[in-house]
């Protein structure tokens, strides 16, 4: 039945995203944690979240979305995306300038801080070429966004499972999977034709 499977589709989507979210929120870390260390943190988690359904949105594999629908939805879940990168590394900034310049400068010795500047300059140059896309050859656009894509989506997972912080383990390593496998179905079904400008899936 296509309303049974598609209330599992939202539900396990629902699941997906708001378990480790929970977990996360009711943290026992958080205990003495400032407020803008909490928001901080919850920004990123937010992020985590919306990388889940940005292929999903740009390919219209939601039940009840259309694939014109979704990609309006996924312009404005990319500005969203932005907008959580930026609150959760100024929050970061607030808390603990230091070692925010040492993950910027790249001589952090957290391995995940890495990743975690890769990802975030990922998502800012997205975020330019999305802005840029009217300017540059569809085909040559879709390539340039699709691989940031699958940067962004593997310096954000890197990131995420290299923490151990208040997201829960087994939800957070579930939530990861889901994006990575989410990401690979997309991006697997876009083919460059050498003959045309396009991307076709």
């Amino acid at each position: 039945m296509p309303s049974l499977r598609a209330a599992l589709i939202w539900t396990a989507l629902a699941a997906l995203i708001l378990v480790p979210l929970a977990f996360a929120a009711t943290s026992p870390l958080l205990q003495w944690r400032q407020p803008i260390y909490i928001a901080s943190g919850i920004a990123g988690i937010v992020g985590l979240a919306l990388l889940l359904l940005q292929p999903l949105l740009a390919a219209g594999l939601l039940p009840g979305v259309s694939v014109l629908h979704g990609r309006r939805i996924h312009r404005v879940t990319g500005i969203l995306l932005v907008l959580a990168v930026v609150l959760h590394v100024a929050g970061l900034w607030i808390t603990s300038p230091p070692d925010v310049i040492d993950a910027l400068m790249f001589r952090s010795p957290t391995p995940f801080s890495a990743y975690g500047v890769v990802a975030m300059w990922a998502v800012f140059a997205s975020a330019l070429l999305a802005i840029l896309r009217r300017r540059m050859r569809p085909r040559l656009w879709r390539l340039g966004h699709g691989t940031l894509a699958g940067l962004i989506v593997v310096g954000t997972i890197l990131h995420a499972l290299l923490i151990d912080g208040t997201m829960e383990t087994v939800s957070k390593t579930i939530l990861c999977a889901a994006i990575a496998l989410a990401t690979l179905k997309v991006l697997s079904t876009l083919k460059i034709s050498p003959r045309s400008t396009h991307l076709r899936r």
